[in-house]
């Protein structure tokens, strides 16, 4: 997985009806560039550390 700073990680749910996250990536952590862990800030406004698991995509920002 990879991930630059304003990018979007959407955690999806594990089971039918589980709530989705979805976050801007503040920072990227990982000793490889791009590579997680991730700094995120959530739509519900709180900020965690988080290794994306399978159930993560991350949407590339659009470059203006």
């Amino acid at each position: 997985m990879h991930a630059t700073v304003g990018d979007r990680l959407h955690v999806l749910g594990r089971m039918i009806g589980a709530d989705e996250g979805l976050g801007e990536v503040l920072e990227v952590r990982g000793d490889q560039e791009g590579a997680p862990p991730y700094l995120v800030r959530f739509s519900d406004g709180h900020e965690g550390v988080v290794f994306p698991g399978p159930n993560c995509i991350v949407e590339q920002r659009e470059h203006e």
